[in-house]
């Protein structure tokens, strides 16, 4: 593993690039391919630490998996819900997605099963989770600290008469008959828990209705839409409500909410599934460059001035982070959104400027965007990420130590961050904290600031392999 790496820096760019695939949609995509019938082809597919660790968890369960690297093909043989091994011992990095989206797909599986992964991993919390998860039936564990992995899902739930079959002919069932399952899940940690729970709805559903109630404000919410959105591909169509409690009141668990719970969720959403739905492999999916991994060639524009051209992007994109463009926009860089595309430019003569930005729904890409404060003249203030510090790192705090190295005057908030850049910056070295998006964002600021220093740069694994050969070959204008 590489100690450091100083980036090279560059002058005006005029450069197109292609991102590889989004982890959020790779990651999803492995899960809704395992759970489908029939075999389904992933192209564009990611190849990183987080998604090979997702794709080694399907293995593990008995599921076979043919990984095209050259292709960024992954094809999915389905089981329909089913797992041929029913004990395994999964091992899931440091990646939320990973240890969220297969814990509660396993919560409903008829086997024995143990999550684990790096110590930050195990510091994460996963208590609201494990709590839904439980109150739809199943049967998750703490292994050690009590709301955070390992955790264990073992075979027998509350309810032992239902059928652990998915039914195939959904013809003649009566809706008097259905029984209705119920939970509400915390939106203030990360998206993820809910995106767990849409995700494994199907199966804890079978023959009754699922509804998943938001308690207070829902973070990520462009993730959730992705996450629908996918599902419908895959033949699961969920039901949204804006006001989750004015739905129904059909379990106790529902009931018993506080005031300021009820108050809350009146601000937010509940989510319904209907019974007898089961997953339908299309065929072929297309996975989208990642939109979060574009944020930096974006950023690169804007802090070195000319164009830069992410392709395969667009503001139809699944992926909600396409909005940081909009942001940079906001601070007198230009947009140009293509079918395919998306173009940032700034020309040199043109100053950056500071903004005042909420990025509650793109906190992936707060830490870019505070790097470009660096190079903007006047104060940025990036407001509502406070579940960012539930993250790889503490990502407010430690962001803030690390701008403070330039020269930047940071007043670190609760929520987020105040950056007012010094007059002269002072180029240094980055401590990342094993957080790819640390390393992958300060790097950019190198690119005009020379004698830039990135610690761990193989931290980037994680989510983009070749981060430093794409971020080196990027041309400058002649």
């Amino acid at each position: 593993m590489s100690k450091s790496i100083t980036i090279t820096s560059k002058g005006v760019l005029d450069t197109v690039v292609t991102p590889p695939g989004s982890k959020s949609i790779t990651n999803r995509a492995l899960i809704l391919a395992a759970l489908a019938s029939g075999t389904t082809t992933l192209t564009g597919a990611l190849a990183s630490e987080d998604t090979q660790v997702m794709a080694g968890g399907l293995v593990q369960l008995g599921l076979i998996l043919d990984w095209n690297t050259e292709q960024s093909q992954i094809t999915v043989h389905g089981q329909g819900g089913r797992f041929p091994n029913r004990q395994a011992d999964i091992y899931v990095g440091n990646s939320g997605t990973t240890a969220r989206f297969l814990t509660a797909m396993l919560a409903f599986a008829e086997g024995d099963y143990r999550i684990h992964g790096k110590p930050r991993m195990h510091q994460r919390p996963i208590r609201d989770l494990v709590e839904a998860l439980n109150t739809l039936g199943a049967n998750v564990a703490y292994e050690a600290e009590e709301g955070f992995p390992p955790l264990t899902m073992q075979a027998g739930s509350a309810d032992d008469s239902r059928s652990d079959r998915i039914p195939h002919d959904l013809s003649g069932h009566s809706a008097a008959l259905r029984s209705r399952l119920s939970c509400q899940v915390s939106g203030s940690v990360s998206s993820q828990f809910l995106t767990a729970l849409l995700l494994a709805s199907p199966l804890a559903a079978k023959e009754s209705d699922v509804e998943i109630y938001v308690n207070g404000e829902l973070v990520s919410k462009p993730y959730i839409e992705m996450t629908l959105r996918m599902m419908q591909s895959f033949g699961i169509t969920v039901e949204t409500n804006p006001c989750g409690l004015c739905v129904n009141f059909a379990s106790s668990a529902v009931r018993n909410f506080t005031a300021k719970n009820a108050e809350d969720s009146q601000r937010s959403q509940s989510y319904h599934l209907p019974p007898f739905q089961i997953y339908q492999s299309p065929g072929i999916y297309p996975i989208e460059p990642d939109a979060s991994a574009a944020s930096y060639f974006f950023a690169a524009a804007a802090i070195c001035g000319g164009t830069v051209t992410v392709q395969g992007l667009s503001k139809n994109s699944l992926q909600g982070d396409v909005a940081f463009a909009e942001c940079l926009e906001q601070m007198n860089c230009e947009v140009t959104w293509n079918a395919d595309s998306i173009t940032v430019c700034r020309p040199p003569e043109r100053p950056l400027r500071g903004i005042s930005v909420d990025m509650n729904s793109i906190s992936d890409t707060a830490q870019t965007l505070a790097v470009v404060a660096l190079f903007a003249e006047g104060a940025t203030e990036i407001r509502n990420i406070e579940h960012v510090r539930f993250k790889e790192t503490d990502r407010i705090a430690d962001l803030a130590t690390e701008l403070r190295r330039f020269g930047a005057t940071v007043e670190e908030r609760q929520d987020g961050l105040r950056i007012v850049p010094p007059e002269v910056l002072t180029p240094a070295t980055v401590q990342t904290y094993d957080d790819h998006r640390m390393a992958m964002s300060f790097a950019v600021a190198g690119l005009r600031l020379p004698g830039v220093v990135i610690c761990d740069p193989d931290c980037t694994h994680k989510t983009f392999p070749e981060f430093f050969e794409v971020l080196e070959k990027l041309h400058c204008q002649r």
